[in-house]
């Protein structure tokens, strides 16, 4: 499925290439909307020519920090975005997955983005692919971007789902029946993203808000993406978000190739958890384990069936005197349900604290685990550092076990399944997102606090100022690397120790050596801020979509082996060659101590430039030329 999306928008429809051009339909800014729309300017960005172009803007909690940097942080949201046809979705509106999966994720459409989240729109038929924000400039400036042609895994889902089991416990169960080994497999095998795609008999028995959580699991496990097919079921979830014009179908082709299938009966998925320290385990083996927080909701990881039944499993009970209850509500509609049914009141009784949808409590920034004891929420885990705190990750009907009893145990301990009808007639008003105002014409310029309206005089400035800010927008400068480097071989735990480090660079260039894949997606969902102080990133084990992530911030990613990287730990002052020296697609020697080791460099075509230019960002559009031009 992922190819026939492609292969309609490919200029190669073949997609025969290492890389190939292909034209987008949407792009989602989450991370760092800045970088990507200054990006988009200096590539020539007059007006988008996108289906859907959208900057979520995440960080509703304001504090000193966040207001100081002002224009200058790549997380903001800049309003000028909406005279170039960016959509702005103001803080509060939700979740960006959530929310884009109800508002705007159509089927058999490519989507790209910067935050790797939004995989769950996979739930609807929609591919979602995580670029560099110097790719995200040139997709809204051009309309295309350059892409390595994935390879697919396919999940064949069979049975029917037992009480209390949900959409959560079948994702954990594809991890501990091996889904992620099975990804690395088709990886090193071809160099080569993967696609994992859902198929079978039972795929019709999931709502979308199920596949979603199902398809979210992917890049926990490596995957570039997620798809399910879309069928009746996508038709009737699109018709109930009043947007029914926007389906369209999409199944595999009857004998259509794969690179390996894995079976799951959703009757044989017990209720499941994935403890802090990332293993897999039946709830029953952790029952009565203390539980100090417990959050609901966020961005994935939970259906709006989930919360209406977790609220129906809670009425009249209380929360216990040492655990904390947080509620974070997906999106403003799923808000807006739970308190049109009552529900949210019984949340509040039961002692419920309700949050704004920050991605800062995702990320563990806002509401982090108490230390020393146990968090348990729905939302997948951001990639484990050793250092950092994390925290378990079950169902929303355990989590409603947890409450009940301040403990974790089986939901099945209730007893009586809970029958919960979910609202046909769904709120879809669009209040907190923005658009352009047709014609391209602006607002009246309202009254001052004091009632009066504004001089003219001040409105020629107001213009002025519009003006020069337009005329030089912010550039995030990039670091060219090209001669030799000589750099000290750092583990990934000591660039992140504690999690006020998260994001902050090191003083000095370095390379890190990652032992696990969650090191790799950790340094490379922070690439932007860590380059140029890292220049390399070494492991034995890279998803090629997080390889081209770090080239695009000009960050080598080199593979290894297990003797290559046991030689490297620790080493200081390794001469890494110039990219002209680097050999393609094949092993070049280094020489450490007196013995050459082997490293072998991912970026291939377009993307080794990416490291040269020390950015993925396209080339500025010459002057006096249109945009149809570029």
């Amino acid at each position: 499925m992922a190819q026939k999306i492609l292969a309609g928008r490919a200029s190669d429809p073949t997609l025969s290439g290492d890389l190939v051009e292909v034209k987008v339909d949407q792009v989602v800014l989450a991370k760092a909307p800045h970088r990507a729309f200054a990006d988009a300017l200096s590539a020539g960005l007059k007006k988008t020519t996108v289906e859907v172009a959208i900057a979520y803007d995440g960080r509703c909690v304001t504090d000193l920090a966040s207001v100081a940097r002002g224009n200058d942080d790549p997380t903001a949201v800049p309003s000028d975005m909406l005279a170039h046809g960016i959509l702005v979705a103001r803080a509060g509106v939700g979740f960006p997955t959530a929310v884009h999966l109800e508002r705007f994720a159509s089927p058999a459409r490519l989507c790209v983005t910067d935050e790797p989240r939004l995989a769950g729109v996979g739930g609807a038929g929609m591919l979602a692919l995580v670029l560099p924000p110097g790719q995200l400039g040139q997709a809204l400036a051009q309309g295309s971007v350059w892409l390595r042609p994935p390879r697919s895994i396919q999940v064949l889902v069979s049975g029917r789902v037992r009480p209390f089991v949900c959409a959560r416990d079948i994702a954990l169960e594809l991890v501990r029946r091996g889904l992620g080994e099975a990804i690395r497999r088709v990886e090193e095998k071809y160099q080569a993203p993967v696609v994992v795609e859902f198929a079978g008999p039972s795929v019709r028995l999931l709502s979308v808000g199920e596949r979603a959580v199902m398809a979210s699991l992917a890049p926990h496990l490596g995957a570039a993406g997620a798809l399910f097919v879309s069928d009746e079921r996508t038709e009737v979830f699109l018709r109930d978000q009043r947007r029914s014009k926007a389906h369209r179908a999409l199944i595999p082709d009857a004998g259509a190739p794969c690179d390996e299938v894995l079976n799951v009966d959703l009757g044989a998925v017990d209720p499941l958890l994935l403890d802090d320290m990332g293993q897999v385990r039946a709830v029953r083996d952790w029952a009565g384990k203390p539980v100090a927080q417990v959050v609901l909701g966020g961005d994935s990881g939970t259906t709006l069936r989930d919360l209406l039944a977790a609220a129906t499993l809670l009425k009249s009970k209380r929360v216990p005197a040492r655990l904390d209850f947080l509620v974070a509500p997906p999106s403003r509609q799923a808000l807006e349900v739970l308190a049109s049914t009552g529900v949210l009141t019984d949340l509040v009784a039961t002692g419920a604290r309700i949050l704004e949808p920050d991605m800062r409590v995702m990320r563990g920034e806002l509401y982090p685990p108490p230390a020393g004891q146990l968090s348990l929420r729905t939302s997948d885990a951001e990639p484990r550092v050793d250092g950092v705190a994390s925290f378990a990750v079950a169902s929303a009907e355990t989590l409603a076990y947890t409450v009940a009893t301040g403990e974790i145990g089986d939901p099945r301990s209730f007893k009586r399944p809970v029958r919960v009808t979910v609202p046909r007639a769904l709120p879809t008003d669009d209040v907190l997102i923005l658009r352009e105002r047709r014609g391209g014409g602006e607002a009246k310029p309202r009254a001052s606090a004091d009632g009066a309206a504004p001089r003219r005089g001040q409105d020629k400035d107001k213009d002025k100022d519009k003006e020069k800010s337009a005329a030089a927008p912010i550039v995030f400068a990039a670091a060219p690397w090209k001669g030799f480097a000589s750099l000290d071989v750092v583990d990934a735990p000591k660039l992140f120790e504690g999690a006020s480090k998260a994001h902050a660079s090191p003083a000095t260039e370095v390379a890190v050596l990652c032992a696990t894949l969650d090191e790799v997606r950790r340094i490379a969902g922070s690439a932007e801020t860590l380059a140029p102080s890292v220049r390399v990133v070494l492991a034995q084990f890279f998803p090629t979509g997080l390889a081209a992530l770090l080239s695009g911030a000009g960050i080598a990613a080199v593979l290894v082996d297990a003797a290559t990287a046991k030689a490297l730990k620790g080493q200081k002052g390794v001469a890494f060659p110039p990219a002209a020296q680097w050999a393609e697609s094949a092993a070049t020697q280094i020489t450490v101590g007196g013995a050459k080791l082997p490293l072998t460099w991912l970026a291939r075509g377009v993307e080794r430039n990416w490291v040269v230019a020390g950015t993925a960002k396209p080339a500025p559009a010459p002057s006096g030329r249109s945009r149809q031009a570029t």
